[in-house]
């Protein structure tokens, strides 16, 4: 028998004088973690199959469970550390490419933890939102350049595609096939009730959802899987995806395990077939090329929607959003490093790209420099957490922001990063039928209308402690941030001065 150098990351710990046998633990677990005994009326654990999902704790009718990292360790070495040796330990037995999921976990700084919000006191005195007018809404899209009048003087409606939302939150790309149908549901009905717009991502659209069209942004994608023409003109919105920020650099990949029934018909491709993205789109190769692509799109919907085109945040971020203003696009999204996946090779994950806090600065002011930012709408993702995220993201250059992992684990991910195995415990990152009805959509729509509901008042509190009442008042305002434990190249590129100054 071969060895088995790897021990369990986490231990299952059962408090016996708890524990009543009532199997739910072994019923609930998607890994098979736990186990009956029936000659014992005993369950046991397997803790290597546990990936720390938090479903038989949270469901324990007794509270006798809990799940505790392991306390095995090797011989400490500075250099070698032991997720590096398991790393290797587990491509010497496999020959593979190591995969995960979710944002890096890695310890890079969050600059967004390390800028401060400045308050309004008495010469520019303080707004309260309970009282006085505060405005959320936003508008997306490039703007006219100047004003036009008709023969009797009166305003021509030159404003190009755009699109209006309650607030500046959106819930960003995120395929049927990498989440469930329930998951999908679950978001657009969310964005139908407040007032913003959800995207398919690259895994075309469930005809049920037809219906979402103008709170939907489709997206078309290096496979170009599910794209036709009643796809395109089904949304509000298209998204060009040339870049991933939790993958920057490569394409995608949905197993054919995952390529069934619904989401096989989705993406037009046949039924257990890998859903393999190119890196490159084949048709781009310059910003001309890309010029084209975005102008067939426009073609192809009467010139009614705004295009979108997303890409990850690298280190020469400012010039590709320099060249795609100028090739016809109207929004450009930017995906920072700590993105969310449902599967990536762990080294791209966890070591290409930059955070989003600099790479919004950058190109907020190079596009500001060359006199050229009205002409696009700037949206930035990659691990948008909290309302004061989204408020200090405004405040750096963005427009609005895109919400992944924060809408998942709304509807009840826990952060194991395992979705790349397709048994999400939880619903969501799953194609198993069993599993998925485990996500109710009618709770999970509600509680991604109740966290954006919260944060929306959140926003209103924060701009009105900053004497703001616009999010347009808000936007690229960095006289509003200060730094903390910030270097001098660090302020300097965020173009924020340090607390105290």
């Amino acid at each position: 028998m071969a060895l088995n150098y790897l021990y369990p990351e986490y231990e299952v710990v059962r408090n016996y004088e708890r524990c009543i046998a009532c199997r739910v633990c072994e019923r609930q677990c998607a890994n098979k973690a736990h186990e009956f005994l029936p000659d014992l009326n005993k369950i046991v654990c397997d803790d290597a199959k546990c990936v720390n999902c938090h479903r038989c704790v949270s469901l324990c009718p007794t509270r006798a469970i809990k799940i505790t990292a392991s306390n095995n360790t090797y011989k400490n070495n500075a250099n070698w550390s032991g997720k590096t040796i398991d790393e290797i330990y587990r491509q010497a037995g496999s020959g593979g490419v190591l995969l995960s999921s979710m944002g890096n976990p890695e310890n890079y700084p969050v600059y967004f933890d390390k800028i401060l919000l400045n308050a309004s006191q008495v010469t520019n005195p303080s707004i309260d939102p309970l009282r006085e007018p505060m405005e959320t809404k936003i508008s997306l899209g490039a703007k006219p350049h100047g004003i036009e009048r008709d023969e009797q003087g009166r305003i021509v409606n030159n404003l190009p595609p755009r699109i209006s939302i309650s607030m500046p939150v959106m819930f960003s790309a995120m395929s049927y096939g990498s989440i469930s149908y329930n998951a999908h549901e679950s978001l657009a009905r969310a964005a139908e009730e407040l007032g913003i717009l959800y995207n398919t991502g690259e895994g075309g659209l469930h005809e049920d959802f037809y219906k979402f069209g103008a709170n939907t942004i489709v997206q078309v994608a290096s496979g170009r899987f599910g794209v036709h023409p009643e796809y395109l003109n089904s949304g509000a919105a298209i998204e060009i995806k040339m870049g991933q920020g939790a993958k920057p650099g490569i394409g995608g990949h949905l197993p054919g395990t995952k390529i069934i029934g619904d989401v096989s018909r989705a993406r037009m491709i046949p039924e257990g077939s890998d859903a393999i993205s190119p890196a490159p789109h084949h048709d781009i190769y310059s910003i001309e090329d890309l010029r084209q692509l975005v102008y067939s799109l426009k073609e192809a919907t009467g010139y009614k929607k705004p295009i979108i085109v997303k890409i990850a945040a690298v280190h020469n971020v400012t010039a590709i959003a320099s060249g795609i203003a100028r090739s016809g696009a109207d929004i450009i999204a930017i995906d920072g490093f700590r993105g969310g996946t449902g599967a990536a090779p762990t080294r791209i994950r966890d070591h290409v790209g930059i955070p989003v806090e600099l790479a919004l600065a950058g190109v907020d002011k190079r596009l500001r420099d060359e006199g050229i930012r009205d002409n696009v709408s700037v949206i930035v993702s990659g691990s948008i957490r909290s309302s004061v995220d989204v408020v200090k993201a405004i405040a750096l250059g963005a427009d609005c922001v895109y919400i992944a992992s924060s809408a998942l684990i709304a509807m009840g991910c826990h952060l194991c990063r395992s979705c790349h195995a397709g048994k999400c415990n939880w619903g969501i990152a799953t194609q198993v039928p069993e599993l998925v009805k485990r996500l109710n959509p009618d709770m999970g729509y509600k509680r991604l209308v109740n966290l954006l509901t919260a944060w929306r008042h959140e926003i209103k509190e924060l701009m009105g402690g900053m004497g703001i009442n616009s999010i347009e008042s808000l936007k690229g305002n960095r006289l509003m941030l200060r730094g903390v434990g910030l270097n001098e190249k660090e302020l300097e590129i965020l173009g924020i001065k340090h607390a105290g100054e």
